[in-house]
């Protein structure tokens, strides 16, 4: 080992200086927990993880590993130590060279459990600092990624008397065993990982008369990954109800429940549901990384103006501000985007949600409760006590819920919600359909934005084209200028599963509700005639947003005409 204290190296290596490494000595001195001072000084924000193990590797004279490579894991060198072993310790081998073996380490000063791994080995064996997110993500790459064949993933149940035990038992504890039981166990976890590294929003598990297909939904699109044997069925359904805390022997009924995992250094909420279908349960877990949400107005696809507009809409005191679209066109993160925006301590926001998808520092969150009476009317009755200046209602369902939106609007709150309809003029006559008079929506509805979500094409295999006459046509209709746009298309790729496209972004359609178009309202005057005049002042559509992105190069046509109607009005 080197003579150079951590401190010393991190002061060559970062922009660490002499006080603040001074006054992490002294807090060291102080505190009764004995951290390292390396853990103090990425605790206070002065050197991250990894320039800590770099420091480390340098003192400790050993390499340094970003991420485990890949292709290394070697199945005789893991499997030879126990999986429980390698997590607590965070320490993997992984390679071997000129009769050496590679052992990933998380902390160089943890020899015992090196000691431990080079005994069990009975190899020559040499550390190299590794992140632990990064050893967690190889440990799970190997125990849970599929290399291509989906046969590989089911080895652990391809035996008869395996087969055997896994089929449908009809007592509680019977159930309950079979879903501990290893393969199951594994088999589950693998979907999720696999399910998470292909960035997966959805895990449907569909029963049907001679199997059972897992389907995964990456980028708005159902993709199938599994064929199973009907037999797993119960197996698999069980397993999932007990990480939901559901009754397991209850299969007449549909359930709701909540789980959550960790991969790597991702936390994973799942929302489970099950319904009893002719062949067995469905099961569709929704899956929310927290880690990758993003909700700055500046990432969801806006186009300037667009963005420049509804940022002045929900800066305003009062009013109504309406999201519409179906299910999982993300709308909700466009109003946590916005709720992020208006977020200071001189405004106290406040929110009924159903569920509560992401917790939002400083912002009061409730979770509705229908079961108890708990249900968006009566929680608002309750917070326009609680003096709140911006009101988040995840969706206006009924009658009710309405009348009490326009009156917090109408007394003085803002309030943003979402609707369920295809494009911002609906939104009007909608709420006029569920009861409420013309004049109240005149008086308290400022701004209603229709979105969709559409695919990115992928930056990998992203090459431009000419378009055929027939799209030109399509494209001749948006009132855009297509003379000068870079068209261009995917080819598939690994990197996005042979689709040609990876991730999504929005497409929005911004309704101002101005004088002419109150004026309209209040004559309850069909939507398509709102639509006609909110495009006659240059509100750009759905279709014509899209056909921007497509202009750009970042969107197909084949993509915008899947999520919006080929219209302009």
């Amino acid at each position: 080992m080197k003579a150079e204290s951590i401190g010393q190296i991190l002061q060559e290596q970062t922009s660490l200086t002499e006080h603040q490494l001074s006054e992490a000595l002294s807090l060291q001195a102080r505190e009764t927990e004995h951290q390292r001072i390396g853990q103090i000084l990425v605790r206070e924000g002065h050197v991250t993880d990894s320039e800590v193990l770099k420091a480390l590797s340098r003192q400790w004279d050993l390499s340094y590993l970003d991420k485990i490579p890949q292709g290394k894991l070697d199945r005789e060198l893991v499997t030879s130590l126990p999986i429980e072993f390698l997590k607590r310790h965070k320490i993997l081998p992984f390679g071997e060279g000129n009769g050496t073996v590679t052992v990933a380490v998380a902390d160089p000063l943890d020899v015992m459990a090196f000691d431990a791994v080079a005994n069990i080995l009975g190899r020559p064996c040499e550390r190299a600092v590794c992140a632990s997110s990064a050893i967690e993500d190889g440990l799970s790459r190997y125990y849970y990624e599929d290399d291509g064949s989906t046969s590989k993933t089911l080895t652990g149940l391809d035996s008869d008397e395996e087969l055997a035990s896994l089929t449908l038992s009809s007592g509680t504890e019977d159930l309950l065993d079979l879903a501990n039981r290893a393969p199951v166990v594994k088999l589950v976890n693998t979907f999720f990982f696999q399910a998470v590294q292909t960035r997966a929003s959805d895990i449907h598990i569909e029963p049907y008369e001679q199997e059972v297909k897992v389907r995964f939904r990456i980028d708005g699109v159902l993709h199938n990954k599994f064929t199973l044997s009907k037999q797993y069925v119960a197996a698999l359904v069980s397993r999932l109800k007990v990480m939901a805390d559901l009754n397991i022997a209850e299969r007449r009924l549909p359930q709701d429940g909540r789980s959550r995992i960790k991969i790597g250094d991702k936390e994973i909420d799942i929302r489970v549901s099950t319904v009893p279908s002719s062949c067995g349960e469905r099961v569709v877990l929704r899956l929310l990384d927290k880690s990758s949400a993003r909700f700055g107005l500046d990432q969801l696809g806006f186009a300037p103006e667009t963005e420049k507009e509804f940022s002045k809409l929900i800066h305003k005191s009062y009013g109504i501000i309406l999201l519409t679209g179906p299910t999982g066109s993300g709308k909700t993160t466009t109003l946590y985007g916005a709720l992020s925006e208006l977020n200071t301590e001189a405004i106290n926001i406040v929110t009924v949600e159903d569920p509560i998808e992401y917790q939002l520092p400083g912002i009061g969150q409730m979770q509705i409760q229908p079961k108890i009476g708990l249900t968006f009317a009566n929680y608002l009755r309750h917070i326009l006590r609680q003096d709140p200046d911006v009101i988040m209602i995840g969706e206006i369902r009924d009658l009710e819920t309405a009348r009490i939106a326009i009156q917090s609007a109408l007394t003085g709150h803002l309030v943003l919600s979402t609707l369920h309809t295809n494009d911002s003029a609906s939104a009007v006559t909608r709420l006029i359909d569920m009861g409420i008079e013309p004049y109240l929506v005149c008086s308290s509805v400022i701004g209603i934005m229709a979105q969709r979500l559409v695919r990115d094409i992928c930056p990998k295999c992203k090459s431009p084209y000419e378009p055929s006459e027939e799209e030109h046509l399509i494209l001749s209709r948006s009132r855009l200028n297509s003379d000068g746009g870079t068209f261009c298309r995917g080819s598939g790729c690994p990197h996005c599963i042979d689709t040609g496209y990876r991730g999504r972004t929005g497409i929005f359609e911004l309704m101002v509700v101005d004088d002419e178009l109150r004026e309209l309202v209040m004559a309850n005057a069909r939507s398509n005639l709102i639509k006609e005049a909110a495009v006659k002042k240059d509100m750009r559509t759905l279709h014509e947003d899209g056909m921007r992105k497509v202009f750009a190069g970042d969107t197909t046509i084949e993509e915008v005409l899947r999520v919006t109607q080929d219209d302009v009005a």
